[in-house]
């Protein structure tokens, strides 16, 4: 919050500023890391500029929260924006062919990146939309049958709330824990299931410390007890090899944003053989299946098909890249930072997502200090709340170093310059806090803080 209050003053001034405006925003930081002189995202003295340069923008380093559009998925969607404008449930004529024709192909693009059928793949307005479809949608169909389902204590806030709806309408959920890892235990999962349970839920891989959960042995024990298995891929979808058959996945929620696509679209899978069948969330003209009524926005899913076919074709290319930009990082700031503690297994674990606590630093302060680059302290999602992360007190990390996590965020455009300019401001601004910090000081003086007995006054 006070990051945010940060940047909203140096918006309103730069905006209540006299003189000639700015010209447009340029990656300004971007631009100057390759020439080893990184900028300040706000110039030192403005009063003394003759007049205003290009307004310099942060480095990206939080693509959990979402990527940037890819070009080549602008220009599969430019043409549906200006020329191929028709309605794809129209029949009557060739403008509402030529979009059905674009919304197939895209429905094929997508299908193809997860091993599924075409006609398994419903358009959704994103994750969000995708994940209460298959959580409220099957629960609701087999509700005369089941009233139990199980998800995992680490999920996103919209399967966590979804969840805690149904309890609402008599539904009983198990919220399994996970261990220090953030790995789920299989055996934990085996004895909740009972026989009234209609779905498992557990995300593929977590939108905050990057750990990858065993889908296919989630999927294997689904199946073996005629349960449905759905996963929230929206972290996972095109940048890890996935596929619904083999891992024996009913459900997948997909979002277009998350993986160089266009923000307002995403997908869910829904299996055909043996059918799954969920209640429709909303009424209308029963497009997508009579599963999710509403015009499909067709410059949106062929974005999200284009965005599938190039990470398909991308997808090992990209892995070997941001594995080893993750490598650089992590080593670079471990090796020069004590008391720096990785968040999650490291093993299984997506190398685009690190998760850093910093022990005896402020997280938000760190944050404010590092305002020439965009990095988080959780999920975009419930980053408004002061609380410490829920899936770090869900790894039993203690308050106080979930207080001081990071979360960097790597991907397809990051540059090696780029993530040598964030350890470098990092490194030296966790340090000038620690020399700041009365905490650190004890510490080196070998005083035990947990032996401390804090008192308020």
């Amino acid at each position: 919050m006070l990051l945010r209050a940060a940047w909203r003053r140096a918006a309103v001034a730069v905006t209540a500023a006299p003189g000639p405006k700015p010209a447009a925003p340029t990656r300004g930081l971007r631009l100057r890391v390759g020439d080893h002189a990184p900028q300040s995202a706000v110039p030192a003295d403005t009063a003394a500029a003759p007049e205003a340069g290009p307004v310099l923008r942060p480095l990206y380093m939080d693509v959990q929260a979402t990527t940037p559009l890819d070009p080549r998925v602008l220009d599969a969607m430019l043409p549906y924006l200006i020329n191929y404008y028709g309605n794809p449930h129209s029949r009557t004529h060739a403008y509402g062919w030529e979009s059905e024709a674009a919304m197939e192909r895209a429905r094929q693009q997508v299908a193809s990146l997860i091993g599924a059928d075409p006609r398994e793949i419903i358009f959704t307005s994103g994750a969000t939309e995708s994940n209460n479809i298959a959580i409220k949608g099957v629960a609701r169909f087999y509700r005369s049958r089941k009233k139990h389902l199980i998800t995992t204590q680490t999920e996103h806030k919209c399967v966590l709330d979804s969840c805690r709806s149904l309890e609402a309408e008599g539904f009983q959920v198990t919220y399994l824990p996970v261990q220090k890892s953030g790995i789920i235990d299989l055996k934990e999962l085996e004895a909740a299931i009972q026989p009234d349970t209609s779905l498992v839920s557990v995300m593929t891989v977590n939108n905050e410390i990057g750990v990858k959960q065993p889908i296919a042995e989630i999927g294997r024990i689904c199946s073996s007890r005629k349960v449905y298995f759905h996963t929230d891929a929206a972290q996972a979808v095109g940048k890890i090899p996935l596929d619904v058959n083999d891992m024996k996945i009913d459900l997948m929620s997909i979002s277009g944003h998350k993986i160089y696509g266009p923000k307002g679209v995403g997908a869910i899978y829904i299996r055909r053989r043996p059918r799954v069948r969920v209640e429709a969330l909303q009424s209308g003209g029963g497009q997508e299946r009579g599963m999710r009524s509403g015009t499909v926005p067709t410059p949106l899913v062929v974005g999200l098909g284009a965005a599938c076919e190039v990470a398909q074709q991308e997808m090992e290319y990209d892995h070997k890249r941001i594995s080893k930009l993750s490598e650089r990082l992590i080593q670079n700031i471990m090796k020069s930072l004590p008391d720096v503690v990785m968040n999650g297994d490291p093993k299984h674990h997506y190398p685009g997502c690190i998760n850093l606590s910093f022990a005896y630093v402020e997280g938000e302060s760190l944050l404010m200090a590092l305002k020439d680059v965009a990095l988080s302290s959780g999920s975009a999602c419930t980053s408004a709340s002061l609380e410490p992360s829920y899936v770090l007190r869900a790894i039993g990390t203690d308050e106080d170093l979930a207080h001081s996590s990071i979360r960097f965020g790597i991907g397809r455009f990051t540059t090696e310059e780029e993530v040598d300019y964030t350890v470098e401001k990092c490194i030296q601004h966790v340090k000038r806090l620690r020399e700041m910090s009365p905490l650190w000081e004890m510490v080196q003086d070998g005083i035990d803080l947990k032996s401390i007995k804090w008192t308020q006054h």
